[in-house]
């Protein structure tokens, strides 16, 4: 559903010139012993990345060695919880975060300043609602046990179909749990509903006669993921951050021309089976580099980042989800892909 830039710190220890005197004379010599210069050490960039098709290539940048190609020296953080990632950015523990457009626009809403460098991708069926067997339509879901993770972007999945119907949150019974524990307790049989993303929704689907009602197809272009920024590490380290956009389409063409073997790390990363994660191929679009030149160009529908960021906010203004709107230009910088783009010959 994302979503960072070390700088190399140039920190040099200069030799000192030690002069001692000669025993025989006034001549003054340098000590052989002087300190040498460090060589330069990158500083850790911390990345963090949770489960979701669309940012597990991070794990093959790492198991692949193609961060220290770009030379950057990236501490990758695991988060079993996604909101766990968003919590741990805005709290400063982390440098950059994969992240969705909606998630972001909800934190920086909130005070967070962040910023989105490159689109990820979209989610094309991998944000699921998932119904219990009786349950028929969206406008079945009235007063029925609804959950979904606080805020995040199956929350907003769910809002979106509500709506679709003239429907709120009102009309269901609301019932705020971290993504993986709403699967398991859909799974056992405690919910009537339950929004959940790949690859939970495995787990969801798992109890007996449960049924997708809608995903993100139905709202196409209504969940980009992203990789997202603190600004203060965007106007300190603009060289890492790109390196690390550059790293990350290295490693699309490193999954294309090594396919078994990302899908295995990926796989084992989502606690799947290569299997079952190919299967999650057609639910996540990952963008190719002509195609985030495209997302972060302005216009006026959903294949450009501005126009659903602004949908995004009026949205969860509507629905009560934030209080103040966000300035779309401001969480979006696309200097880092064009830059990618125009080393390797695109526009």
């Amino acid at each position: 559903m994302t979503r960072l830039f070390p700088r190399l710190l140039s920190v040099l220890l200069f030799p000192s010139l030690l002069l001692t005197a000669c025993n025989s004379s006034n001549v003054e010599q340098p000590n052989t012993n002087a300190a040498q210069a460090t060589p330069v050490v990158a500083e850790t960039l911390k990345l963090g990345f949770s489960a979701w098709p669309g940012w597990f290539p991070w794990q093959v940048a790492e198991e692949a060695g193609l961060f220290k190609k770009n030379g950057l020296n990236v501490k990758l953080t695991w988060f079993p919880g996604y909101l766990d990632s968003i919590n741990a950015l805005t709290a400063g523990k982390l440098d950059a975060n994969s992240m969705t457009l909606n998630d972001t626009v909800s934190a920086v809403s909130s005070g967070a300043d962040l910023v989105v460098v490159l689109a990820n991708d979209n989610s094309t069926g991998n944000d699921q609602i998932i119904v219990r067997d009786g349950i028929k339509s969206i406008k079945d879901l009235k007063g029925k046990k609804v959950a979904a993770e606080l805020g995040t972007v199956d929350h907003y999945l769910l809002l979106l179909g509500l709506a679709k119907e003239g429907m709120t949150q009102k009309d269901i019974i609301f019932q705020p749990l971290e993504t993986g524990a709403a699967a398991a307790a859909f799974a056992a049989g405690k919910l009537d509903a339950v929004g959940a993303f790949a690859p939970f929704t495995s787990t969801a689907l798992k109890r007996p006669k449960s049924e997708i009602l809608f995903t993100s197809k139905d709202f196409p272009g209504a969940i980009p993921d992203h990789l997202v920024v603190n600004r203060k590490l965007l106007r300190e380290r603009p060289a890492d951050v790109q390196k690390l956009i550059d790293t990350w389409f290295d490693t699309l063409e490193y999954i294309k021309t090594n396919p078994e073997q990302a899908v295995q790390i990926m796989a084992k990363r989502g606690g799947v089976s290569p299997a079952e994660y190919k299967e999650y191929d057609a639910g996540t679009r990952v963008f190719t580099l002509r195609e985030n030149l495209a997302a972060f160009t302005p216009g006026n529908d959903t294949i450009h980042l501005d126009h659903t960021a602004r949908t995004i906010s009026d949205f969860l203004l509507k629905s009560g989800l934030t209080k103040k709107p966000v300035s779309t230009e401001a969480i979006l910088d696309p200097t880092f892909v064009k830059a990618a783009a125009q080393k390797q010959g695109i526009s």
